[in-house]
């Protein structure tokens, strides 16, 4: 932590932070040795800043550094001074940021500043907002800081980010908190092979759910007739082989690849954050992983969501939450006397990472079985009316594999016309609208904000959705949209293709055209069984969630399988802007495209 007062904290001094981990000294002696975090019992590794007049200043270098993680030795982590994660940068409101960043990789590099606001060609995207950082360069980013919350900083060349380029961002706010907490911890969640990332690559494109060990059997068959009878067990067999895939294909990468991390800890490092009996503790929860999705609870412990995204909500107290890759969620605990795990478990229960919050070094907690394995149900098909989770019999059309056609922005709409609420929308589309690169077309998309997901049927507590979120303030811009672009996300797993509107990147024309300060309606209509995170850059989503006025402001939207949300946006910034898939190896393989602010 840096001296400066955090507003809404009770007083709470340096000494009284430090003493709560192991000493500095030992931290830094270590550092080289350890991966970021790992003796750092406060959690947060800060980067130290200079400061000239209404200036902050901080040195970053980029560079290569052997690192034992998980008790594996390994010399391709890609770290930013010495650690992985990177160090946390704590940047103020009200502000100008200068960061300065050195290249010591033998390629290029670069930094995107995940949900900041700012000038796009500090925006940190080689080929849209700048050239990139070439090896031995140093580039500066300067930029004034206009908001507060948690974000995080990463990669956007290769496939660095899944190396370990990535690293918490922390804006303090320039006006006091709307809540109190007495210590705060930052948890960035993470996903690590000791592979190259161009092999998982590679081994994603030779066969469809290469990393998927959790496949139906015979078994599964039989008991699938016995529930739904055997014509639609039939059906539902015929249907997911047209499409070469399985209902249990929740993730493209599994625990089979991944070693989970947290603060850059496996499992067995627990990494561990103390507190003092009676005291409030803010976690900052960060998913800077490449592939995977977390859900994450405290066991018996209720968690109160302040925070979505850097943004503040109306406080939501939950057991659980669904995080999607680059998305952010601050929450608040009350823990007792004694020692709590913090679980995250990947959304397929392929594995898990955990920590813990203990009253003194060496407590641990027991640590939670994984959740029953699931697969996708008839909503993840754009089926109305049934959740993601077992199967429901259903209508299958639509559902008939690979459909050929021209692709492009079918559904982008101009005009001051009044819409229909998107709840009651009719999406038309289907396989003249797509090209190669969609290899299905969901056949009754609707909202299911109220949804936390597949994966929690059988859970007895509360789990955070998207409706349960409402801006704790009123946005400025309450104009009713004037126009509207609906993009279609789609894919072909058998091809490892993904794509908007059935192109890939490398085939569209020309970026999407946003206007400087109109009011437009986003919508997002998800085609494929894959959860994808979206995320816009350079401006806010605010996410339709029926709370007019009071919409939670959102840089990522996780996306569920047969689901179609909106977001209202005001372009702000002129420039262009990328608009993909946090999945990395999605955006790689195609599902990115660039917003130009004109």
């Amino acid at each position: 932590m840096h001296n400066d007062q955090h507003p809404g904290r009770r007083s709470l001094s340096r000494r009284d932070i430090i003493r709560t981990g192991t000493s500095m000294g030992l931290m830094l002696g270590l550092g080289s040795l350890l991966p970021g975090y790992a003796l750092g019992l406060t959690g947060n590794q800060e980067l130290t800043r200079r400061t000239e007049g209404n200036t902050d200043i901080y040195e970053l270098t980029i560079d290569r550094t052997p690192l034992t993680i998980d008790g594996r030795r390994s010399v391709q982590p890609i770290t930013v001074n010495g650690s992985l994660p990177a160090p946390l940068i704590r940047l103020r409101e009200g502000r100008e940021a200068v960061l300065r960043v050195t290249n010591k990789l033998d390629e290029p590099t670069s930094i995107h500043w995940h949900g900041i606001l700012l000038p796009f060609e500090m925006d940190g995207v080689p080929g849209v907002s700048f050239a990139g950082i070439a090896p031995g360069e140093t580039f500066e980013y300067r930029y004034p800081v206009r908001q507060s919350g948690t974000y995080w900083y990463h990669s956007h060349s290769g496939l660095q980010e899944q190396l370990g380029h990535y690293g918490p961002l922390i804006v303090d706010p320039a006006e006091p908190e709307p809540f109190e907490y007495d210590r705060e911890y930052v948890i960035v969640l993470s996903d690590w092979t000791f592979n190259d990332p161009a092999e998982v690559m590679r081994n994603l494109k030779v066969a469809e759910g290469y990393y998927n060990y959790n496949r139906r059997t015979v078994a599964d068959f039989f008991e699938d007739v016995a529930n739904l009878g055997w014509s639609a067990a039939w059906e539902k067999a015929g249907m997911w082989g047209r499409m070469r895939m399985t209902p249990r294909d929740i993730l493209d990468v599994t625990g089979a690849e991944y070693t989970y991390l947290m603060n850059g800890l496996s499992p067995d490092g627990n990494w561990t954050g103390l507190f003092e009996p009676g005291e409030k503790v803010r976690l900052r929860v960060i998913n800077a992983s490449a592939m995977s999705i977390f859900d994450v609870r405290i066991p018996g412990l209720p968690m109160t969501v302040v925070e979505a995204d850097g943004q503040k909500v109306e406080p939501v107290e939950t057991d659980e939450f669904r995080i999607g890759v680059a998305e952010t969620y601050d929450v608040i605990v009350e823990p007792q006397d004694e020692a709590h795990t913090l679980f995250a478990q990947s959304q397929d229960r392929s594995g898990f990472t955990r920590g813990t919050l203990a009253v003194r070094e060496g407590m641990e907690a027991p640590v939670p079985d994984l959740y029953p394995r699931t697969e996708r149900g008839m909503a993840a098909m754009g089926m109305a009316g049934h959740g993601d989770g077992g199967m429901d019999h259903g209508s299958m059309e639509g559902m008939d594999g690979m459909h050929e056609g021209s692709a492009g922005m079918n559904g982008m709409k101009h005009g001051d016309e009044k819409q229909p609420p998107i709840a009651d929308r009719q999406i038309s589309h289907g396989p003249d609208n797509h090209g190669a690169g969609a290899a299905m077309v969901a056949s009754n998309p609707r909202p299911r904000l109220d949804d936390p997901g597949v994966g929690f049927e059988h859970v007895e507590h509360r789990v955070l959705t998207y409706d349960q979120l409402r801006g704790l303030h009123a946005w400025p811009d309450e104009r009713e949209p004037q126009r509207e672009v609906e993009l279609h996300l789609t894919g072909n797993m058998e091809r490892y293709m993904w794509s908007f509107d059935g192109q890939k990147f490398s085939e569209v024309d020309g970026p999407v055209p946003f206007r400087h300060g109109e009011r437009l309606r986003l919508i997002l209509v998800n085609d494929t069984m894959m959860d994808h995170p979206i995320h816009l850059h350079g401006m806010w989503m605010e996410l339709e969630t029926g709370n007019d006025g009071y919409r939670p402001r959102k840089h990522t939207l996780l996306v569920k399988p047969g689901e179609m949300i909106s977001a209202q946006i005001t372009p702000e910034h002129e420039g262009d802007w990328a608009f993909h898939c946090h999945l990395l190896y999605h955006m790689k393989a195609g599902m990115f495209r660039v917003v130009s602010v004109q």
